[in-house]
């Protein structure tokens, strides 16, 4: 028998409707009743109700985001599916503390409403912006990086899948960098709707808030692994506050730590969150493992009836 990865969802895919499915259970309504006394807001009906421009806030979206990732592993566990290992995608790292048990879900919530402050700040302090680059190798990327930054920042941000890498930094840079990657054969590229510059040295004042935030955040060692962002591996107690806050700065490895829970024997990952994105990262880098989201009671049922299988 194969193991079961949980990969919580980063920012990015919400979208009004986004936890509806979810609601209904109980366990799942739990995570959002303690999400809006972190928050303070209902996040339950911000995720319903608010508009999209509202939503793609970043003070509305990460929380949003993370209540529901986290409320769709416990509608998962509920129903008797348990993760030999979990990851998240940058925000979803967050979340992931709680699944994983390295902390509870009311400091998850904590860190997370900490840290999406803190990063929309320093995404107001300086015009950034972030560029998918598809069709070309890390190589091409860091050459483009290299050639196109002109003094400014730009740096290889998501390593996302197999000729899939997102590139962050100063917007002049960004937007040399998408004409340089277009300009070659069978390259494309597509502008990211972010509010900054995310894993990138322009989020430095926000890890640098954040590291002294999380000097007050006891981790415990995780009941489930918990693979890191920073470094594709499992994550120690011990590290959890440097890892997190070099997070904020670092290239989001998830095509790394997808190659490492599948040599691991992982052969179903599970989205926990919205959208579905992680899991389509997932088909490019692992083609041979079953892949599924959990947005609702028949999501989550489809999820045991293939373990089951």
């Amino acid at each position: 028998m194969g193991k079961v990865a949980f990969l919580l969802s980063g920012q990015g895919a919400q979208k009004p409707g986004m936890g509806v499915g979810l609601l209904d259970i109980p366990e799942a309504r739990e995570v959002f009743d303690a999400a809006a006394d972190v928050f303070g807001f209902d996040v339950a009906d911000a995720c319903l109700n608010a508009t999209p421009e509202r939503l793609n806030d970043t003070a509305i979206a990460q929380p949003a985001m993370c209540t529901c990732s986290v409320a769709s592993a416990a509608a998962l566990r509920a129903a008797g599916v348990e993760p030999q290992f979990v990851a998240g995608f940058s925000l979803g790292q967050i979340g992931a503390l709680a699944v994983s048990g390295m902390v509870g879900v009311e400091d998850a919530f904590r860190i997370a409403a900490f840290r999406a402050a803190v990063m929309a700040k320093a995404a107001a302090e300086r015009d950034g912006a972030m560029c998918a680059l598809m069709g070309g190798e890390p190589a091409e990327v860091e050459e483009v990086c290299e050639t196109c930054a002109e003094g400014d920042v730009l740096v290889p941000a998501n390593y996302n899948s197999p000729g899939q890498i997102v590139v962050s930094g100063d917007r002049a840079a960004v937007a040399r960098a998408q004409e340089a990657w277009v300009a070659r054969p069978k390259h494309r590229a597509a502008m990211l709707a972010t509010s900054g510059a995310f894993h990138s040295p322009l989020m430095q004042s926000a890890a640098d808030e954040l590291a002294e935030f999380l000097a007050g955040i006891e981790f415990r060692e995780a009941s489930v692994p918990l693979v890191c962002n920073v470094d594709a591996r499992p994550l120690a107690a011990a590290d959890a506050a440097h890892h997190l806050v070099a997070q904020v700065v670092s290239p989001v490895r998830f095509e790394q730590s997808v190659l490492w829970l599948a040599e691991q024997g992982v052969d179903t990952f599970v989205e926990c969150g919205f959208g579905g994105v992680l899991v389509g990262l997932v088909r490019r880098t692992d083609k041979s493992a079953a892949r599924f989201k959990a947005e609702s009671a028949e999501d989550i049922a489809a999820v045991k009836e293939h373990l089951s299988a």
